[in-house]
């Protein structure tokens, strides 16, 4: 099994109003990566995301491509310490 890690993402490019939080929501139920994403009001979206590294590496690939009418410019992607407190993955409003 491999470590867990807990990733901070900033989400940059046309990435509201495009489905790009439901895709990220439904893309980490089916990894089993636990945390939140919701919309900045800059246009951004910002996430959090925590598991087992190896999957935390998949979403991170998953959110650069995103959902099939988002166009990704820029994800910025910051580590934090691994917390393990969320119980699931959510979007935030």
């Amino acid at each position: 099994m491999s470590a867990k890690v807990r990733k901070h993402l900033y989400i940059s490019g046309k990435v509201q109003g495009v489905g790009f939080r439901w895709y990220t929501s439904e893309k980490a139920a089916y990894l089993g990566i636990k945390g939140w994403v919701k919309n900045l009001s800059d246009g951004r979206v910002e996430a959090t995301i925590s598991g087992d590294k190896d999957k935390v590496k998949k979403m991170i690939d998953f959110i650069s491509t995103g959902s099939p009418l988002a166009q990704v410019d820029k994800v910025e992607v910051i580590d934090e310490d691994y917390q393990g407190e969320f119980k699931k993955f959510k979007t935030k409003y």
